[in-house]
């Protein structure tokens, strides 16, 4: 019986959604709270699960495979596919989460980018940043979680461990591979990365 009244209940969710012109394309995969706050012109793809206490703004795209929790989403904001929205998440206008990121206690500033394969955690992140893929903010040492600030227009390079309490500060660019522990001043470019080592005429070993 508890089984049939919480089908009836994510049936009038999706019904109420789709009068309101929320566009679904299949709408019986997909699972809203009844707390849910959807704007115009949202786009939801299959499988996406939406928890409690989440505000969705205008213009939005959530691909398949993505679930959002306790978060705010604003205008113009392109999810997923496979998007994790933890709690107090905070993405501004014309920001971008792309495939294989979560995201938990930050704000993701107006048209800023993670899109792929990336940990943000306990982080502000200003305008126009790009976050390259496989990035990770180390926010916890065993015993407190720290802060990141990413500042404006900065650039992350892939393959990226920004180790918290951090600042990079605006304009400046992260080269890939690196491991970040002290600040970044603004314009600067900051690389952590070990020599690369050439064997000339190397000849693998026979079994």
């Amino acid at each position: 019986m508890k089984q049939l009244n919480l089908q009836k209940a994510q049936n009038n969710l999706r019904k109420k959604f789709l009068k309101v012109g929320v566009k679904m394309i299949g709408p019986e995969t997909i699972f809203f709270s009844k707390d849910t706050k959807i704007g115009k012109n949202v786009i939801i793809e299959p499988y996406v699960v939406i928890g409690p206490k989440v505000k969705i703004g205008n213009n939005v795209t959530i691909k398949s495979f993505s679930h959002l929790e306790h978060c705010k989403i604003e205008n113009k904001v392109d999810i997923g596919p496979y998007a994790r929205i933890r709690p107090g998440v905070v993405l501004k206008s014309g920001s971008k989460i792309g495939n294989f990121v979560e995201i938990k206690k930050s704000t993701l500033g107006i048209n800023s980018k993670v899109n792929h394969l990336t940990y943000i955690g306990d982080s502000e992140i200003g305008k126009s940043v790009n976050i390259g893929a496989g990035t990770i903010t180390c926010n916890y040492d065993g015993v407190r979680k720290s802060k990141t600030k990413i500042k404006d227009n900065v650039f992350i390079g892939s393959n990226s461990s920004l180790v918290a309490p951090l600042i990079i500060e605006e304009g400046s660019m992260v080269g890939a591979g690196s491991v970040i522990t002290k600040n970044v001043k603004k314009k600067s470019l900051a690389l952590t990365r070990s020599l690369q080592t050439e064997i000339k005429n190397y000849k693998r070993k026979s079994k």
